[in-house]
């Protein structure tokens, strides 16, 4: 069993839900929905290397911290 087979399928799920989300509110929604939550880390790695997720764009003007961040809005691939 993967280790991260909750966090994938709840993303799947919420990304399903909205159509698109970027970084940011996809690890918001997994940190409000899971005790445990998840990292920025382990919730990069696992959009980047599963091929369910696709970047379909990117957001340039988030700001966090009064720094301009540039975060990945992620999809659910096409079959």
């Amino acid at each position: 069993m993967s280790r991260t087979l909750r966090l994938r399928t709840e993303i799947a799920t919420y990304l399903s839900n909205v159509g698109e989300a970027n970084t940011t509110d996809i690890l918001d929604h997994v940190n409000q929905r899971f005790r445990w939550g998840a990292t920025m880390n382990q919730l990069g790695n696992v959009l980047a290397r599963d091929r369910r997720f696709i970047k379909v764009g990117f957001d340039e003007g988030t700001d966090i911290g009064g720094f301009r961040m540039r975060v990945c809005i992620w999809s659910i691939a096409s079959a």
